[in-house]
């Protein structure tokens, strides 16, 4: 690392409390009350992370604080990003009746004043595992600037990271020989079928197998701030293509800002493989799943009884 600081763990956190109608009601994952980002945060911090910058909703900001950030600023240093949809390039104004925030690539965007350093991006509801933060925590302390931006991806087998309650999304990637990213397709219906999973792109109509050992991306990112300036070029061209024909849902997902990169040959992406279980709450019946997979991890000596002694 030539300049020596420890990279930053960035957590998209905007969309917290909307899914639930509250913070309050984001349910804790243990008896001792810890939710699933304070496992991430866990995991980053012993992994060698140096700070945690939240990416929030201003709306959200006392509430979010009290009910968890507060907790964490006793373990690690903590900073806070608003993502609003009035964070345009110029020119731009807000469609009328657009609530919808303006996606992932947007989110990181709102960060562009604050990072200096590298960093890893993560979604705040996942529970990604050890070995992903130990992983981006190496490359990111180990790989500088050649001569293409040098990224990372942590890639999960398809079969760690379905549920049984219903269809995810997920980001299906190949790879070269070397383990550089090729491409990352979006696949928004994806169903389990013993140990493969299939997806559909026509309501069900017809069906492609999966297998279960395919790549995906769970949104575990890690950039050099090189992304922020890539980010800030190509957001308003964007919007220009975009919003005349979807003003009101239109979303700039960070993957496709990176796919859009990587074919230019600005970058490099490494595919990380973690062969952890990823678990989120996608339907409300996954929760006991990850409860029980919390659970399992302690008995196993990974993490304490009590994540944070105070």
């Amino acid at each position: 690392m030539g300049n020596g600081r420890k990279p930053a763990l960035v957590i998209m956190a905007a969309g917290m409390g909307s899914r639930y109608g509250g913070l309050k009601q984001i349910d804790p994952v243990d008896e001792q009350g810890s939710i699933i980002m304070d496992f991430s945060i866990y995991d980053a911090k012993e992994a060698g992370f140096g700070k945690v910058i939240f990416i929030i909703k201003e709306a959200i900001e006392t509430e979010f604080k009290k009910n968890i950030g507060s907790r964490m600023e006793r373990h690690i240093p903590t900073e806070y990003v608003y993502q609003e949809l009035n964070k345009l390039p110029q020119g731009f104004s807000i469609p009328e009746g657009r609530v919808k925030p303006w996606g992932t690539g947007h989110a990181i965007l709102c960060c562009k004043d604050i990072i200096q350093e590298p960093f890893a991006v993560i979604n705040a509801d996942d529970y990604y595992g050890r070995q992903a933060f130990q992983e981006m925590y190496h490359y990111l302390t180990t790989h500088e600037y050649q001569d293409k931006y040098q990224y990372a991806m942590v890639g999960y087998h398809l079969n760690n990271t379905m549920t049984d309650h219903g269809y995810v999304a997920r980001g299906i990637c190949s790879m070269d020989e070397r383990g550089k990213l090729v491409d990352i397709h979006e696949r928004t219906h994806i169903e389990k079928r013993g140990k493969d999973g299939a997806y559909t792109e026509d309501e069900g109509a017809t069906w492609t197998i999966l297998p279960g050992e395919t790549v995906v991306s769970m949104n575990l990112w890690g950039f050099t701030p090189s992304i922020l300036g890539e980010l800030d070029k190509r957001f308003g061209a964007f919007l220009e293509k975009s919003l005349p024909h979807n003003p009101l849902k239109c979303e700039y997902f960070l993957p496709f800002a990176v796919d859009e990169i990587l074919k230019e040959g600005k970058a490099e992406v490494t595919v990380l493989q973690s062969t952890d279980h990823w678990y989120g709450v996608t339907y409300k019946e996954d929760k006991e799943t990850v409860v029980q997979a919390i659970r399992q991890l302690k008995e196993q000596g990974l993490y304490p009884e009590k994540l944070w002694e105070d």
